[in-house]
């Protein structure tokens, strides 16, 4: 892990990376000598923050014993909400928490409460599950995949929408 920080650095021409996200716990070394090596290299400059991906809360706890965590990467979005605990916790902690997944490349889409939903607003589908996560909770900050500038507008736009109390709870509804 240190040698590709370390390489990652020189290819990129910097001194320290921001936001260092341990993308999966390797079940080998314990949670602790994994965040370990990432809190030696921020006491080293080499990195500003630490965040974590796919973690429960037990696992958070453990690697917070080790160093401050600033951000967490789970899957979750309207139809996917496995991860519920994690995502109340980094609420609780303020801790951000990155949807992966945000719109379930386009599953979103279908099913007629969503669609309903969405002409109301005179959005898309998929600015309406937008709006709700960022409804959701105040440390969400969705990072939605777009294949061209159009649909990064589109999902700026989710940002000035604002879900009355009974669309939110039928979008809550949607796991069920």
């Amino acid at each position: 892990m240190r040698q590709q920080v370390e390489l990652n650095l020189f290819t990129l021409g910097l001194d320290h990376i921001d936001l260092m996200q341990l993308h999966r716990i390797d079940s080998r070394y314990s949670i602790a000598d994994q965040v370990g090596v990432l809190a030696d290299m921020q006491k080293e400059g080499k990195i500003k923050h630490i965040g974590l991906s796919q973690v429960s809360v037990g696992q958070l706890k453990t690697a917070q014993a080790v160093a401050p965590i600033v951000s967490v990467q789970n899957r979750y979005n309207l139809i996917d909400r496995a991860d519920e605990d994690v995502l109340n916790y980094a609420d609780e902690h303020h801790i951000a928490f990155i949807p992966w997944f945000p719109l379930a490349t386009g599953r979103l889409t279908a099913g007629d409460t969503l669609s309903t939903i969405a002409a109301k607003y005179q959005a898309s589908p998929a600015q309406i599950a937008l709006a709700w996560l960022l409804q959701r909770s105040d440390v969400i900050l969705p990072i939605p995949g777009t294949s061209n500038p159009d649909h990064a507008v589109q999902n700026i736009a989710a940002a000035d929408i604002t879900l009355s109390d009974g669309d939110r709870e039928l979008l809550d509804h949607l796991a069920d």
